[in-house]
């Protein structure tokens, strides 16, 4: 799998810089941190689900 260099995040972000533009980047960021920070949240309650449903079984048995 290819990683990113430091060119390349660059040049990335270059890209996004024109075609987003300076005043809207910052809203995009906001935005993709708060879409990551709901993603984690929701994937870690279904993880403490899963641990409530196993430690019910193991007290069934």
């Amino acid at each position: 799998m290819p990683t990113l260099g430091i060119g390349s995040i660059v040049l990335i972000a270059g890209v996004a810089l024109l075609i987003f533009g300076p005043k809207k980047l910052p809203e995009l960021g906001k935005a993709a941190g708060n879409s990551l920070r709901e993603f984690k949240n929701a994937t870690k309650g279904l993880a403490d689900d899963d641990d409530e449903v196993v430690k019910k079984n193991e007290g069934d048995k």
